[in-house]
């Protein structure tokens, strides 16, 4: 878990390389049955449209059948659910059908001033979704995307304005599934902002923390 722009894909993806398990994130799974058209792609895409949440039974449905399977008997990173108490609380009902349980929440902790300057710096290419950043990661060419060449641009939401506004917004989701797991002795409060090349380190510390 952690707010926008605290790097939830790039600890995750250190987490697969160390422990060799499936990274799961809603996003993924919604475009995924879109893409097939099957009928939950059918009920979601309207919601993804419009960019509004799709509701918690779907997204449920999804994460069980995925979860269920063979890939995910070794263990399973979850990331973009649950959002909201209730998908905690869903999932709790998955785990014990598939006797499944967590080993622990990962709280990614990043001051609001260092994600403000993350994500108005971030740079987005619109066709192959390359990210890059004007100050640390620009692309070699400005505006055209260093792999396919698509336009890079910046995101509406990357604006200050709107970035504030998100933040509140996860606070409010978040906070209370933090609290949650945390009175079961499962969140680890990793910290974020310690630089890619000190991350791994970090990532490992903390987790053998808790062995």
């Amino acid at each position: 878990m952690g707010p926008p722009g605290s790097g939830k894909g790039t600890v995750a993806n250190i987490l697969i390389e160390t422990y060799n398990i499936p990274h799961i994130t809603t996003g993924d799974l919604l475009r995924e049955e879109v893409a097939k058209g099957t009928e939950v792609g059918k009920f979601a895409k309207p919601y993804m449209d419009r960019g509004e949440l799709v509701p918690d039974e779907v997204v449920t449905r999804m994460v069980e059948e995925r979860l269920s399977r063979s890939d995910c008997e070794e263990g399973f990173i979850l990331d973009g659910y649950p959002r909201n108490p209730a998908q905690a609380e869903s999932l709790d009902g998955i785990l014990r059908h598939l006797r499944m349980s967590l080993d622990c929440i990962l709280n990614i902790v990043v001051p609001d001033n260092e994600l403000i300057w993350r994500l108005t710096t971030r740079r987005i290419c619109s066709n192959c979704g390359a990210i890059y950043n004007t100050l640390t990661k620009a692309s070699k060419k400005e505006g055209i995307c260093d792999f396919c060449g698509g336009k890079v641009i910046q995101r509406d939401d990357d604006r200050e304005d709107v970035i504030r506004n998100r933040l509140e917004v996860y606070r409010k989701q978040a906070e209370p599934i933090v609290e949650l797991y945390r009175k079961r002795g499962l969140v680890r409060d990793l910290k974020g902002d310690v630089g890619l090349k000190a991350l791994p380190h970090e990532i490992r510390k903390v987790m053998q923390a808790g062995k």
